[in-house]
């Protein structure tokens, strides 16, 4: 699947001409929910062609848009967006099925090395930190798929003895855990119990030999929570109600997916718990929320340059700040 994927990609790239003397960068846009990441690497990728007449492709790094079918909820770039420039790391799941951090990882690494290839620049944006992290880091991931019967046991006995359990066998691991956080707690001790290894001595990091320009883009909260409002407007326009309506009938309504953020409040809506308005103003007030949280994310990343999502001149300054950066070139 993933082999076919790619020579799709040479293929699309092969008018592209190689030029060794152009270093192969990853540029990366990270932020917040609806603060116009994609926009911006859109039209980067369109100045790249116009004054360089060098191709971008733009790489997702969002852990919901990687699912086929779940469409409007989490903002996928729209058809004539996907037409403009290439798009992956989309619809590359089905809703049923678990995509881990290592195979999201894995087929990364293994686009952007395609792309560099052929001297276009991979776009790497989204505003799932953590697929950034795994990217640009070069996370080393325990090699161990979820395993739903331990968990549940594990969940059974209660986030406090599953700490105490994890302070035993991987004391590594829970010093950097909250002992409140059960998901960590659990995945931790999921990974001693199928590898017989502390997950501590699993991980580190290995960061990838090409060069890597982070920007991370915002915006003052007033003007995000205007933003989030807007988007959700646009989304129920879009037929969102009709999408989770679709979504639950085909799947059913206790599927993980639709527990998400958006999702399970319209879920409410069409089984008719509440009103739309409710239900509109619930996603609204949950989306600041979370949002709040990936600033947070965002703002601890010390490699980011950050920039103002609301300045009119955005572009420009990100891309004097490329070009300072020597991330782009002078077509010879």
């Amino acid at each position: 699947m993933q082999s076919a994927k790619i020579s799709r990609l040479e293929s699309s790239l092969q008018e592209t001409k190689s030029n060794s003397s152009i270093v192969p960068f990853l540029w990366v846009i990270g932020g917040a929910t609806a603060t116009g990441k994609s926009s911006l690497a859109i039209a980067l990728a369109q100045r790249l062609a116009l004054e360089q007449s060098q191709q971008a492709v733009i790489l997702s790094a969002d852990s919901r848009q990687v699912y086929r079918e779940f469409d409007i909820g989490t903002a996928k770039p729209s058809a004539f967006d996907r037409q403009q420039i290439p798009h992956y790391l989309i619809d590359i799941c089905d809703p049923t099925e678990t995509l881990t951090l290592a195979q999201y990882q894995r087929q990364a690494q293994e686009l952007i090395y395609t792309v560099h290839q052929t001297s276009a620049v991979p776009i790497l944006v989204g505003g799932t930190g953590l697929y950034i992290d795994a990217v640009v880091k070069g996370l080393r991931i325990p090699p161990v798929a979820p395993q739903p019967v331990l968990r549940q046991q594990l969940e059974i006995l209660g986030q406090p003895h599953c700490y105490a359990l994890l302070k035993e066998l991987d004391a590594t691991a829970a010093q950097r855990i909250h002992p409140n956080d059960p998901v960590r707690t659990v995945r931790a001790l999921e990974v001693f119990y199928v590898t017989g290894q502390p997950m501590s001595a699993l991980q580190g990091e290995a960061p990838p030999a090409y060069p890597v320009r982070y920007l991370a883009i915002d915006c003052d909260a007033l003007a995000l929570e205007h933003r989030i409002a807007q988007r959700t407007q646009a989304m129920i326009e879009a037929g969102f109600a009709d999408e989770v309506t679709r979504l639950a009938e085909k799947y059913g309504s206790g599927l993980p997916l639709l527990q998400t953020l958006g999702y399970a409040e319209m879920l409410r809506y069409v089984q008719g718990d509440v009103s739309l308005a409710t239900a509109q103003s619930d996603i609204v007030q949950h989306t600041r929320q979370f949002a709040k949280r990936q600033r947070t994310w965002f703002r601890n990343r010390a490699t980011a340059q950050w920039f103002d999502a609301d300045a009119k001149d955005v572009v420009d300054r990100v891309w004097a700040w490329l070009q300072q950066e020597g991330a782009t070139h002078d077509p010879a």
